[in-house]
């Protein structure tokens, strides 16, 4: 399950790390049909786990407003120093985030098929590039280090398929709105 950013944040985004690709040919770099936020990553499940999850899915977005994010900076998982994932991260509205995380998750959990990363802290972000063996991504972090691109409302969710292999693809197979957020009250008017 994942949130989708727009095709021109997705622009912005690659124009950014575009340049970095050329100096790292041993990463694999993830390209944009792979380019989602994930907020629970669920593994295999059977088509009947999967029938179950849409009507879970869609309580759980119509429970969260839309959400203000945006990309910024770089980082590395494990580490920098020995990383295996190298991503760039989220800013906005992180705690409706991460409570949108959780409700996903505790749906999943409640559609028989439990997020294989239960127990670990959300951590939001976008993955750029995987590396084969652990490697020594610090000047790519660094390089992102400034990095703050534009803000986007995240108005849905997305049940997401991966197909793994040679050549991994996605399909999306599901996608519930998230509720509108609150407009702001007017401001009183003046006599």
């Amino acid at each position: 399950m994942a949130v989708v950013p727009p095709p021109a944040i997705l622009d912005e985004l690659d124009a950014t790390v575009a340049p970095l690709r050329p100096a790292w040919p041993a990463l694999r770099w993830t390209g944009r049909p792979a380019w989602h936020l994930t907020l629970a990553f669920l593994g295999e499940v059977s088509e009947q786990t999967a029938a179950a999850l849409g009507p879970r899915l869609g309580r759980a977005a119509h429970r969260h407003p839309s959400l203000s994010l945006s990309f910024a900076g770089g980082g590395a998982f494990p580490a920098p120093a020995r990383a295996r994932v190298f991503w760039t991260g989220i800013r906005g509205d992180r705690p409706a985030l991460e409570g949108l995380a959780r409700s996903v998750a505790a749906g999943a959990r409640r559609a028989g098929a439990p997020p294989p990363d239960e127990g670990r802290r959300f951590r939001p972000h976008l993955t750029l590039a995987r590396c084969r063996e652990p490697a020594d991504v610090s000047a790519l972090v660094e390089a992102l280090a400034g990095y703050a691109g534009a803000s986007w409302t995240a108005a849905e969710i997305h049940l997401i398929r991966s197909f793994p292999g040679p050549a991994p693809h996605y399909e999306t197979t599901g996608t519930w709105p998230l509720r509108p957020h609150p407009a702001a009250p007017a401001p009183p008017e003046r006599a």
